[in-house]
């Protein structure tokens, strides 16, 4: 069984405070579960406006420690950069699969990855729930297990072949930020291959990185 988990947190670095997860079964997605945590700091107002999440919605919620157990006991977890909620939830010992990876694998010409691009661009209808909106934790579970089957009926990849991508860096197409914000690695390589290496020695993101190294070659 696949257990598909988000987070929503005070801010990028910050402590977990929503949680929630749907899972795959025989590709019905099926017993979806959803909690506030009371997080070990303030939220920051970035982030509130992003999951609209305030101090009082989560003032009397349980801690971590007291609703993480029901998430436990999947095979495997899934998540949109898998990466970001595994650190978040050190309490999860299974294998991990990231559908930020598998489309970046499956779509490497699309401009973008992020879970509401890949929606509208494949279309996908999933279920979502009355009251709900992108960027609380059930919504975007929703989303991703969706997606997490749309790409695999497309790419009927073994759990084995999803875990490789999944722990593999993968080739990026455009950056999105900074002064080249939209255009691709390889067009910034010949323009302006200083700019790629600076950034090589400012970033720990393995996909950039990765992705540095491979435009680079002979530049």
């Amino acid at each position: 069984m696949l257990r598909v988990i988000d987070t929503e947190t005070t801010s990028l670095e910050g402590s977990v405070l929503e949680i929630a997860s749907v899972d795959i079964v025989d590709g019905v997605i099926c017993n979806p579960m959803s909690d506030f945590v009371k997080p070990s700091e303030e939220i920051s107002f970035e982030a509130m406006a992003i999951h609209h999440i305030t101090e009082e919605m989560v003032a009397d919620a349980p801690l971590i420690s007291e609703v993480i157990g029901r998430y436990l006991g999947a095979d495997a977890y899934v998540a949109h950069n898998a990466k970001f909620d595994k650190s978040k939830l050190p309490q999860i010992d299974a294998p991990w699969i990231c559908t930020l990876k598998l489309a970046r694998t499956q779509y490497p010409e699309f401009e973008s990855h992020g879970n509401q691009y890949m929606r509208y661009r494949l279309g996908l209808k999933p279920y979502l729930p009355e009251g709900l909106y992108a960027h609380r934790a059930l919504y975007d579970c929703y989303i991703t297990a969706e997606l997490l089957l749309y790409m695999g009926r497309l790419a009927k990849w073994t759990m084995g072949e999803m875990r490789t991508i999944s722990n593999s860096p993968s080739l990026m197409k455009a950056i999105r930020f900074g002064k080249h914000k939209g255009l691709a690695f390889e067009e910034i390589a010949k323009l302006d291959p200083g700019y790629l290496r600076w950034l090589s020695s400012n970033s720990d993101d393995e996909d950039i990185l990765f992705t540095i190294k491979h435009w680079l070659k002979g530049a």
